[in-house]
């Protein structure tokens, strides 16, 4: 069996993957960019994700390769594959989270509902897709964008012309009219074996995450299925390895439409650390080794991830935990060794029990003490 595990990227995601290995009784090794990272525990090779011998030397070392974010080049990825290095997910199935466009064009083609679409190049062809969508759409850069980066509402073909300048296609989108956001998380092994935690519903402040409630409410029945439905069509048609997180609009008129892909461990997915039999971490890198994946179930009837957004604006995050903890000693606390900063993730918290309105009163005024 594979022992040693190598991650691309040293943020925050590859830092809670550590505690999983450890337990595991895994070798996990880190390719940052700094020493300073959130995952600086087990960066073992300083290096950029963007130059092929940094990568190279680094995925040589190790058993198995997988990634803390999306953005090492195609060519890169392609060459691991092609000198030997066990790569996962593959090169095949993370260009549809890479790029948004084939990402669209692939989801369309298996018959995933997604919201209506156009690739443009030219203002004309914007502003035809406007005329056919009530004068409205949402722009998207096809690579890059993370957290409300890379995306617009445009109302006029003129609201584009910056990004068009630049050159190279636009993903432009329906203005979808929805109810909520819900996330359908899952994992698979090369050899095929799935498993799912339950839906969640995801709240976005300014196109980033701010909290997610598992499960999500009144999903029970028809709207868990046809989520678990479209996220199982979509990893074993892609052939995603690892956790795939699937982001999903409900719409006003009762449908799911698939909004983006992620096919590494995910925000709406922090609270299977504590609230899921098996946390998206350690299935993670269960998958990745093929390994049986773990049980899914959750721990409490509801849980509560509250993301910790910017941070201390005076002192550091630990000048705050004797007030937090002493008032919120059920809570469970995770931080990452980011230097506060607006709108940055430093942090989450999670609350679980069996009522759902103090769960979320737990979670939100632990979360407090760390926000200004």
């Amino acid at each position: 069996m594979a022992k040693s595990i190598g991650v691309i990227g040293g943020g925050q995601l590859a830092r809670m993957m550590i505690p999983a290995a450890i337990n595991l009784g895994l070798d996990i090794r880190v390719l940052a960019q700094t020493a300073g990272e959130p995952a600086a525990l087990a960066v073992t090779a300083l290096g950029s994700h963007l130059e092929l011998d940094d990568v190279l030397a680094f995925a040589e070392a190790v058993d198995v390769v997988t990634f803390d974010h999306e953005h090492v080049p195609q060519s890169i990825l392609r060459e691991l594959v092609s000198r030997g290095v066990n790569v996962q997910p593959t090169p095949d199935a993370l260009q549809f989270a890479q790029d948004k466009l084939a990402m669209r064009e692939r989801l369309a083609a298996l018959g995933v509902p997604v919201p209506d679409w156009a690739r443009i190049e030219t203002t004309e062809q914007l502003a035809a897709f406007l005329a056919d969508h009530n004068g409205e759409g949402v722009l998207k850069t096809p690579t890059g964008g993370y957290d409300g980066k890379g995306v617009r509402v445009v109302r006029d073909a003129a609201d584009a012309a910056d990004w068009l300048a630049d050159g190279g296609p636009l993903l432009v989108e329906e203005l979808v009219d929805f109810r909520r956001e819900l996330a359908q998380l899952v994992a698979r092994r090369p050899s095929g074996e799935l498993a799912l935690w339950p839906l969640v519903e995801s709240v976005q402040r300014d196109g980033v995450c701010a909290e997610v409630i598992a499960p999500a409410p009144d999903s029970a029945g028809r709207l868990a299925d046809v989520a678990a439905d479209i996220a199982t069509t979509v990893a074993e048609s892609l052939g995603v390895t690892g956790v795939l997180a699937v982001e999903l609009f409900e719409t006003t008129d009762d449908r799911l439409l698939v909004n983006e892909l992620a096919m590494r461990p995910h925000n709406t997915g922090h609270w299977t650390i504590d609230g899921s039999t098996t946390s998206q971490f350690e299935q993670h890198l269960r998958a990745v080794l093929d390994l049986p994946l773990g049980a899914t179930g959750s721990r409490d009837p509801w849980s509560v991830m509250v993301n910790v957004l910017g941070g201390p604006t005076t002192g550091s995050v630990g000048d705050r935990y004797g007030a937090a903890f002493t008032d919120q000693p059920t809570v469970k606390y995770h931080f990452y060794d980011k230097a506060p900063r607006p709108g940055r993730k430093v942090g989450h918290v999670t609350a679980g029990g069996d009522d759902l309105d103090e769960v979320v009163y737990r979670a939100r005024a632990a979360s407090a003490f760390f926000d200004n």
